[in-house]
């Protein structure tokens, strides 16, 4: 089957010098595509120097929307995403493809402990695979590597969810599993970056966990995020009534907001999962 290997790019000029020679050496049948994310470097020059299609962007749009603009413009049966900088090995590419010849829909290279950025983004990816896991009940091993293979029909039909910033590989992983597609994952060492290296910023990157957090839930299944919160409110609000009925002996404000929020935070939760069910309908 046809191959299109995409690589999105932003000032990835020399991990692009880099990456490839080594990519074309390693799969020389394969359609490379670019897609260049406004870059203000030479790196849409360096792309279309070494054979591979480029599509360049006048402005930055965001990594999910380079994935998307690729996926749409690729020729191949299968897609095959993976970065530009130098972290994921070309060779390692026929073992993504030949686990996916074995039937399966979407193969993602899930890195160890050793190919993650920070100590800190290895201990928030752990979490991150244990919440999908029992979102999905499947053993999810990366859910936020950008090393994957998938057949691209099946991809495509989930192109309208994908956000145009970071997160791609969580929604469309979430989105496989929530259409019963099969996905795998095959162990890939992860090689550092060539050029600036990326730093953990505490704010900005603890608002993405928690934005990729209820990503997850609302893209797989919402009652299984608002029920234990709906369950939690109910709780203190019969342990909050409990600790005032003995104490002075009513029934206070308090404990009415409790129980109100129970029932309306699992309201959401139903109305939620109904959206979520008309989201992945698909025409017959």
């Amino acid at each position: 089957m046809h191959v299109s290997i995409i690589l999105p790019a932003k000032n990835e000029a020399e991990g692009l010098r880099q990456t490839l020679p080594r990519l074309r050496a390693a799969q020389p049948d394969a359609e490379l595509i670019v897609v260049d994310d406004g870059s203000s470097d030479d790196t849409a020059a360096v792309a279309a120097g070494f054979g591979a299609r480029v599509l360049s962007s006048p402005y930055s749009m965001g990594n999910g929307a380079a994935i998307k603009r690729g996926a749409r413009a690729a020729t191949g049966e299968i897609l095959v995403f993976m970065d530009a900088d130098g972290q994921h090995d070309p060779a390692e590419v026929a073992g993504l493809l030949e686990r996916l010849a074995q039937g399966y829909d979407m193969v993602v290279g899930a890195r160890g402990a050793g190919g993650q950025a920070s100590a800190g983004r290895g201990l928030a990816n752990r979490f991150y695979n244990r919440l999908a896991s029992w979102m999905t009940g499947h053993r999810v091993d990366d859910l936020t590597s950008g090393f994957r293979a998938a057949r691209a029909d099946r991809f495509r039909e989930f192109l309208h969810l994908l956000p145009n910033g970071f997160s791609y590989p969580t929604t469309s992983t979430m989105a496989f599993f929530r259409s019963a597609y099969a996905v795998d994952y095959v162990p890939v060492d992860v090689a550092r970056r060539v050029g600036n290296s990326s730093h953990i910023r505490p704010i900005k990157d603890g608002i993405r966990f928690l934005l990729i957090i209820f990503r997850i839930a609302t893209l797989y299944s919402p009652l299984k995020l608002f029920a234990p919160a709906a369950l939690a409110f109910f709780l203190l609000g019969v342990g909050y009534y409990g600790y005032t009925f003995s104490t002075q002996g009513r029934f206070t404000n308090m404990s009415a907001l409790l129980f109100s929020a129970a029932v309306i935070i699992f309201l959401i939760g139903l109305v939620s999962e109904q959206i979520t069910a008309l989201t992945y309908k698909r025409d017959p």
